[in-house]
């Protein structure tokens, strides 16, 4: 029995959980455990967990949702699906989760997860991810996804062969689109050109991906920052393809006007934001390796300070 664990069911965790909960919720050889706190555990486990995208709805139901990780037990595969501001803390809470042959596989915002879970656990096998959705937890039990992009990239430099094209297979079979990528550095630093250059403008314009494109100004910025984030890439060995440029500002136009970050979402909430991952990361890395990055040191200055 392979036993797999979505730890924070939000808008990501609660889309690609809840589609492996959906398909395996009658198998005899995949369990499907939600790790989920207050009113959104509640929720779940009274009605299950409602997924509304722009083409169904369904209802997913795990073998268990609960906030207490020790009523999990071990796990062969724990998804980490919580805020990057928040990993250190929730991964050391999900420790009776993990055991020496647990793997684990972030899907968070940021490009620096892995040597966060492993400086924890040194001994894990621990696997990069990333994915592309537009997804919220718009109520305790409730996913709703916008837009048609749903895919799942994942892989390992030093990872079990086998192990990966299991999980492939497992969430390929659940409806995922799901990618095993034989460079997965290169895959999340394009996430990551993307995410953090978006994240970081509509937050600091307190406006949508619409109102970017919309003005010669923002556009303005979003080259400045571009131009520095793939500098700091660059200086890691990462190259970007000749039009990646182009290709973000294609992206953001085929999404709805009113399309936004999860970070300038949090920041209207006034919840905690990601502004350290999304923002502030390149900001240390430019240090770290000798590369300006005035523009993102700018805007990161005046986000710390909302």
């Amino acid at each position: 029995m392979m036993k797999i664990a979505i730890a924070g069911i939000g808008g990501v965790g609660g889309y690609f959980g809840g589609l492996l909960a959906r398909h395996y919720q009658n198998s005899d050889e995949v369990e499907i455990y939600f790790i989920a706190r207050g009113e959104n555990e509640t929720a779940i486990r009274q009605q299950g967990l409602k997924i509304e995208t722009p083409g169904s709805t369904f209802t997913a139901t795990p073998k268990l949702v609960i906030s207490d990780p020790a009523q999990v037990g071990e796990v062969d595969l724990l998804i980490c699906c919580t805020k990057s501001y928040d990993l250190e803390q929730s991964i050391t809470q999900l420790k009776p989760c993990i055991s020496k042959d647990t793997i684990i596989l972030p899907l968070l915002n940021g490009i620096d997860s892995y040597e966060r879970i492993k400086a924890v656990y040194p001994e894990n096998e621990v696997w990069e991810g990333c994915v592309y959705i537009v997804s919220r937890l718009t109520e305790p039990g409730l996913v709703t996804v916008t837009g048609d992009v749903n895919s799942l990239f994942f892989g390992s430099t030093d990872g079990t062969e086998a192990r990966l094209e299991s999980a492939l297979q497992i969430f390929t079979d659940a409806g995922i689109k799901a990618t095993l990528s034989q460079n997965i550095q290169q895959t999340i630093w394009e996430k990551y050109l993307f995410i953090s250059t978006i994240a970081t403008l509509t937050s600091y314009f307190n406006t949508s991906i619409g109102g970017i494109l919309a003005k010669t100004e923002n556009m303005d910025l979003l080259h400045s920052l571009l131009s520095e984030l793939k500098q700091v890439a660059n200086a890691k060995g990462i190259m970007f393809p000749e039009n990646s440029t182009n290709a973000i500002k294609e992206r953001m136009a085929k999404l709805p006007y009113e399309t936004t970050s999860s970070m300038h979402t949090d920041y209207q909430k006034g919840k905690n934001a990601e502004v350290d991952s999304l923002t502030g990361y390149v900001v240390k890395l430019g240090k770290q390796l000798n590369v300006p990055t005035p523009t993102y040191e700018k805007l990161y200055t005046a986000l710390k300070n909302k």
